[in-house]
């Protein structure tokens, strides 16, 4: 490389690295306050909240990596035209065509990085994510039925108390008390185990040597019933912490089922990494500064490229999820737009020779 593709390239590089750390810090407070919140509404562990804040910014993170080049590109550029770098450069004969090797070879790296990121590591941070979301769901309806502490289930229809456990898990002198509309049921037993299902979704409470006691507040009329063993199912709604969402499916399983949600969402994979390059040769042009214009004059307006790019890529979305437009087309529509302004801008600030002929 030559030394002025290391300087520049220095320049990008170290403002991306800036950029993009400075936005990670934003996406992990936002990230913060989300999780906490759901741990406060629906009683989290707080041992899987540092894990959950961890997988989600791994899983948001990729969104910056495209916005992170853009920005830096902008601002290093700036810089360089500010301070009459780019100037002097022109003057030995390096135009902004020039600054496409070493800003490239940035690009590519960042595209690599991007493209492993949305297709093998985001995927698996969120399913971990949802897995643990779920469990903790799941643990908040029936839990972890421990001695000496009163406990409600089965949406706090049930109460249930057990004076003292063994070491293999009995519990002992065991009372539960289940509620129906105006029927109560008191429940009395000597011991009692709890049974889990392999899906986590069927909860069973069996209780051994007790009594059932059956009737309505303000009736005299009471049913007692002595049993041996008496089993009471519980089942957690399937639905507890959302089905498996499809940015939790590999990107294999994505191009096996191809449906319209997944083709969708493979397809929002590859315009990540894509828009990468596609954002690198619109921040160039865009980031050129005419004499007096202030450093930052150009970034407002390559944030309201991004926006507009992005929000055409969401609309391309939603709109092949809903069978709008076919996915030949997809997400493929606002790529040929932005790389057909990119090429109309490179145009303009270099037209060939015979182009004026």
């Amino acid at each position: 490389m030559r030394t002025i593709d290391r300087y520049v390239l220095r320049e990008v590089a170290s403002a991306w690295l800036a950029v993009t750390g400075v936005l990670y810090a934003v996406l992990l407070s936002q990230q913060l306050a989300q999780v906490l919140g759901q741990a406060a509404e629906r009683g989290y562990p707080k041992e899987i909240i540092l894990s959950l804040i961890g997988l989600m910014s791994l899983q948001n993170g990729t969104l910056l990596l495209p916005v992170g080049v853009l920005l830096a590109i902008a601002l290093a550029l700036g810089r360089l035209y500010h301070e009459s770098e780019m100037a002097a450069l022109r003057a030995c004969g390096v135009g902004p065509a020039r600054l496409l090797a070493p800003i490239g070879m940035l690009a590519l790296a960042v595209t690599a990085v991007c493209a492993w990121a949305v297709l093998d590591l985001a995927p698996a941070a969120f399913a971990r994510a949802q897995a643990l979301q779920k469990s903790a769901l799941q643990a908040a309806e029936f839990g972890l039925l421990e001695a000496g502490k009163f406990h409600s289930f089965a949406h706090g229809t049930a109460v249930f108390y057990a004076e003292s456990s063994d070491q293999d898990g009995t519990l002992r002198k065991v009372f539960v008390q289940r509620r129906a509309d105006d029927h109560v049921e008191v429940m009395l037993a000597d011991r009692a185990r709890h049974t889990v299902s392999a899906d986590g979704l069927l909860h069973t409470l069996v209780l051994f040597d007790g009594e059932r006691f059956d009737g309505s507040p303000g009736n005299p009329a009471v049913r007692r019933v002595r049993f041996a063993e008496h089993g009471i199912p519980v089942r957690i709604d399937a639905v507890v912490g959302g089905k498996v969402r499809v940015e939790a499916r590999s990107t294999r399983d994505l191009l096996r089922e191809g449906s319209l949600e997944s083709v969708a969402e493979f397809q929002w994979r590859i315009s990540l990494p894509l828009m990468v390059l596609i954002l690198t040769l619109l921040a160039i042009p865009l980031s050129e500064l005419e004499p007096r214009q202030g450093r930052y004059a150009r970034v407002g307006l390559v944030i309201l490229v991004f926006f507009i790019y992005s929000n055409l890529l969401s609309a391309a979305r939603t709109w092949l999820e809903k069978g709008i437009v076919s996915p030949q087309l997809g997400l493929w529509w606002p790529h040929l737009l932005a790389l057909g302004l990119a090429i109309i801008l490179w145009w303009r600030r270099n037209p060939p020779p015979w182009s004026s002929k």
